[in-house]
This record gives structure tokens, C-alpha cells and sequence, in this order.
């Protein structure tokens, strides 16, 4: 059995998971499936859409190889395991601080970021609607706040990593994190996240992080994509 990998509060912690042809409503035991695999999603965009803020040739490198690296190796590593067929999400949980587990979880956390990402993204970016603007404003005093706290957690992070707006104990905040990790192990809703993977951004800006993020939350980000994860 085949899994199309979803990410993204709208789609994947609300759906059932198909086991052995039965589907799982929700709230039941989910069973593993030791046959199953994960498919590398398509994007909700052509390559060239982007342009010129993410060119055609750096999407191709991130999704066509990174993403598709990721989905590939989380195949093999967790063929013929208990956590083969379950979602991603149970095997981000299941996995992490474990150092026996590290790999898969670092290739299903970043299949799952990667998923949710490319979801944050739209051609020229979109507005942001009244709640979640309302929300903004009560947690960060303003719209710009919040933009300045995003670009500041995402070019200060060191190495590779993320950017993520979260809804944690009903307010918005701005977190950072390294490498693979997500604020699923944090008990965090992500709403919105930027990828300030080196791979994200260096074939177009080189060394110019700050430029390429203030980019994408200029002209990129999907403020309804964030709204509708807020809202369920």
C-alpha cells in the first residue's frame, strides 16, 4: 500500500489512516502496515511559479532531490518495521530523542516539514485574513511585529533549520529549530514555517539569507494557508 504523505493541520492530523484497505476513523488503534510506503506529494504549485524570488532551478534541486531524498530514505528505513504504514506524525513522535531512531526520524521529520512548507508558500503571497490578523496583533501587538520577530528567529538560526509561526496554550509565538525538528515533539501547532536550509536558498542568493527570507515573507507566504491551520 502506497501513502501520500501530507503535512499541514488542514490535511493530515485530521484525516483517517488507510491500514490493509479498512479505513481508521478516528480515535481507533492504528495498526501498522509493513508493506506500506510513502509517496513524495506533488507540489500545489508548477516549479517556475515562484520566480524570480525561488527560481525554477532551486525548486527542482529542494523538492525533485532533498524532499524526494527524504520520502526515499524514510522507505527504506522503515521497510518491514513496526512503524512502517503508520502516519508521519505517529512516527515523528515515536522516534524522537531516541539516537537508535535518529534517522528515521530526521528523514520523517523533514518529509513532514517539507510537505507543510511548500504548503506555506503561494505565488505572490496572499492576505492575511481578519482572525488570524486579530490573533496576530493580540500576541505580537502588530502585523510587523510579527513578521520581524519570523525574519529575526529565521536568519539567526544557526546551521540548518526553521522558522516556524506556532499556536502554543492559545497564543502565537515565533520558534526556531534545528535541523530536522518540528514543533510536533513540542506539543506546538505549526501554522506557517520558512526553510533556511543552506539547499533552500544558495543556488539563488548565496550567503544572503536575510534578503532570501524577508522575500518570502514579503512576497510569498500563505497567510490563509496559516489561518485555516489556526482555525481547526
Amino acid at each position: 500500500m502506497k501513502h501520500l504523505i501530507t503535512a499541514g493541520f488542514l490535511v493530515c492530523l485530521t484525516v483517517a489512516f488507510i491500514s490493509g484497505g479498512v479505513l481508521a476513523q478516528a480515535g481507533e488503534p492504528i495498526q501498522a502496515d509493513n508493506n506500506a510506503t510513502y509517496e513524495l506529494p506533488p507540489l500545489p504549485f508548477p516549479l517556475e511559479a515562484l520566480e524570480p524570488i525561488i527560481s525554477d532551478d532551486t525548486l527542482s534541486f529542494h523538492y525533485g532531490k532533498h524532499h524526494r531524498g527524504y520520502v526515499d530514505n524514510l522507505n527504506k528505513l522503515v521497510a518491514g518495521t513496526e512503524l512502517a504504514g503508520l502516519p508521519l506524525e505517529e512516527i515523528i513522535i515515536q522516534t524522537a530523542g531516541k539516537p537508535d531512531k535518529a534517522a528515521i526520524f530526521n528523514n520523517a521529520a523533514q518529509a513532514w516539514n517539507h510537505t507543510f512548507y511548500w504548503q506555506c508558500l503561494t505565488p505572490g503571497g496572499s492576505v492575511i485574513p481578519a482572525a488570524l490578523e486579530a490573533k496576530i496583533q493580540e500576541s505580537f501587538g502588530s502585523v510587523e511585529a510579527c513578521k520581524k520577530e519570523l525574519s529575526a528567529a529565521a536568519v539567526s538560526q544557526f546551521g540548518s533549520g526553521w522558522a516556524w509561526l506556532v499556536l502554543d496554550e492559545g497564543k502565537l509565538k515565533v520558534i526556531k529549530t534545528a535541523n530536522a525538528d518540528t514543533p510536533l515533539t513540542k506539543g506546538m501547532k505549526p501554522l506557517l514555517t520558512i526553510d533556511v536550509w543552506e539547499h533552500a536558498y544558495y543556488l539563488d542568493y548565496q550567503n544572503r539569507r536575510q534578503e532570501h527570507v524577508n522575500y518570502i515573507i514579503d512576497k510569498l507566504l500563505n497567510w490563509e494557508f496559516a489561518a485555516a491551520n489556526l482555525e481547526k
